[in-house]
């Protein structure tokens, strides 16, 4: 899983306008649902991610919030030979021959539907957590709420007060992702790693001393058969005000506040 994620990220990843269809035909089939729902978080699209199974092609479909995945899916049945699943995942098995015409298919069917609001994430944030509150123990709690996915998401949490620890740096073939090195400005304690895909526009930001705001998961990155706490940064904002948080225990919603 590492190493398929890692290649996404590195990878010039051929996508369309209104879609992200990647094709990896020596992936195992059993990791292309987690790439495809790290896909749409960075770049937030209908996304459909296939491999080799079998003398076919398998795949996995992940949607954004109001898109109807298998409806798209169905609009382009007959270059498939199975499908199934909701309104936001689904799986799917093709010919080997029919994967490039599916690709544009898809994102003539995608383009044609998906709405510009469609194509802006949201972000529902469940807790304001600060950074010296994130360890080992707290992931594996977290952990305990899985499986994650359509109807039971990943929590996302905010913390203000966030400054680069030192090694923060741009990474990507173009410098567009982000892998940071942060900690908390009024508690450092131990810094902690994270990646931001598609950020890299907010390197002089991290990099120039001054506190900012994370929108971020807690994850486990395995990578080498080593496994370590890491960041997924979804969103970064300038200062500590520019991030609006209800908690989430109390069943109230919230938003990313623009500066």
């Amino acid at each position: 899983t590492g190493q398929a994620l890692e290649q996404v990220r590195d990878e010039a990843v051929s996508t369309g306008e209104a879609t992200n269809v990647v094709y990896h035909p020596e992936w195992h089939k059993g990791v292309i649902g987690i790439v495809a729902s790290r896909l749409v978080e960075m770049r937030y699209r209908p996304t459909v991610v296939l491999t080799d199974s079998n003398d076919k092609v398998a795949g996995s479909a992940r949607s954004v919030k109001g898109f109807d995945v298998y409806e798209a899916l169905s609009a382009c049945s007959d270059l498939l030979e199975q499908f199934g699943g909701h309104m936001y995942a689904a799986g799917l098995t093709m010919e080997r021959r029919n994967v490039e015409a599916f690709r544009r298919r898809f994102e003539e069917v995608v383009a044609a539907t998906l709405t510009q609001e469609q194509r802006i994430p949201e972000e529902e944030i469940d807790l304001e957590l600060r950074l010296s509150e994130v360890n080992a123990r707290f992931l594996n709690v977290v952990e305990h709420m899985a499986p994650f996915g359509p109807g039971n998401m990943r929590p996302v949490f905010v913390a203000r007060g966030v400054k680069d620890a030192g090694r923060s740096r741009l990474v990507g073939k173009e410098g567009e992702h982000l892998k940071l090195h942060l900690m908390d400005a009024l508690d450092p304690g131990q810094p902690i790693d994270a990646i931001a895909f598609r950020q890299g526009h907010w390197h002089d930001l991290v990099r120039s001393g001054e506190p900012f705001s994370v929108v971020y998961n807690v994850e486990w990155n395995e990578w080498n058969g080593r496994r370590s706490l890491q960041l997924h940064v979804r969103d970064i904002k300038p200062g500590v005000e520019g991030v609006l948080v209800t908690d989430a225990r109390s069943v109230q919603q919230a938003a990313i506040a623009e500066p």
